[in-house]
Parts: C-alpha cells; sequence; structure tokens
C-alpha cells in the first residue's frame, strides 16, 4: 500500500501503548515517499514502504533474545513483545501475536503468484512482512516479520 500524502486525515485510530498499557486515540502517520526516504535507509524504506523482503537470515532481529519490544521502524508503534518471539527455523523474527490487534492491519497480498495475508503498521500503514497458520499454540499464527521494519527497545525484565 502507497502511502498517500495528499488523502485527508479524518481523525485518530486506537493504538496500545505497551508502557501505559492503555489504548490511546492518536492521529495516522501519513509521509510523502521523498519524506520517508529522508528517515529511512534504502532497506527500510525498500522493506517498509514499497513491501520489500530481506534475506532470510540477514536480519539484525532474527535471533534477538533480548528483553524488550519491537516497535515500527516509521512511526514507533508498539507492534510485538519480546515474550511472543520465538524461533520459527525460517530466518526472520517470528512471534506467536501482536501486542495488541489495534496496532497492526492485514490486507491480502497476491504479489509473486502467492495468497499471502500481508501485516502492516496500523498507525502509518508500513509494510512488517506476513502472518501464516503454521504458530506455536495458543494462537497458532506465525507472524514472521522484517528486522527492517523494526526498531527494538531493551525493557526491564
Amino acid at each position: 500500500m502507497k502511502n498517500n500524502p495528499d488523502s485527508p486525515i479524518t481523525g485518530t485510530i486506537p493504538i496500545y501503548n505497551a508502557r501505559t498499557k492503555k489504548v490511546e486515540q492518536e492521529f495516522p502517520v501519513v509521509k510523502s515517499d521523498e519524506e520517508w526516504r529522508s528517515l529511512l535507509t534504502p532497506e527500510q524504506f525498500d522493506v517498509a514502504r514499497n513491501q520489500g523482503t530481506e534475506y532470510a537470515f540477514t536480519g539484525k532481529y532474527h535471533d534477538c533474545k533480548e528483553h524488550g519490544i519491537y516497535r515500527c521502524i516509521c512511526c514507533s508503534t508498539d507492534l510485538f513483545l519480546s515474550g511472543a518471539k520465538f524461533d520459527s527455523g525460517t530466518g526472520w523474527p517470528s512471534f506467536s501475536s501482536p501486542v495488541s490487534p489495534f496496532n497492526i492491519r492485514t490486507v491480502t497480498d497476491t504479489s509473486h503468484g502467492m495468497v499471502r495475508t500481508e501485516v502492516q503498521c496500523a498507525r502509518c500503514g508500513a509494510h512488517l512482512g506476513h502472518v501464516f497458520d503454521d504458530g506455536p499454540p495458543p494462537t497458532g499464527k506465525r507472524y514472521c516479520m522484517n528486522s527492517a521494519a523494526l526498531i527494538f527497545e531493551k525493557i526491564p525484565e
């Protein structure tokens, strides 16, 4: 989904804040491609704004085992907690659930001759990765994310 800076912002959306443990009303983040390019590395822009994918086992978070929270690289929305991360063996950071269903949205992705479910940041529309139905209990989901679309912050255990 291309971000359209000319589309009207019609109001706020609910976003869960993992630090306050409350749903807060936030404005969507809308920027032009030029603005995103000035804020992101070329790889981050390709993945988050153009639905690119990093190579397996190359992302900086695929093997991260530290305690913390993964946020959107574009708008810092809380996305995944380290407690939901598991080793899927795929080479991408994988999570069994998002921090809240408010913070992501899913859309059907028919690119590359496949039908998959794309995961996007609910606040800015950044492409994060895809979700599959082969994850561990209790959700059975595998949110397979790109490290380039995430920023990690350590938090005390």
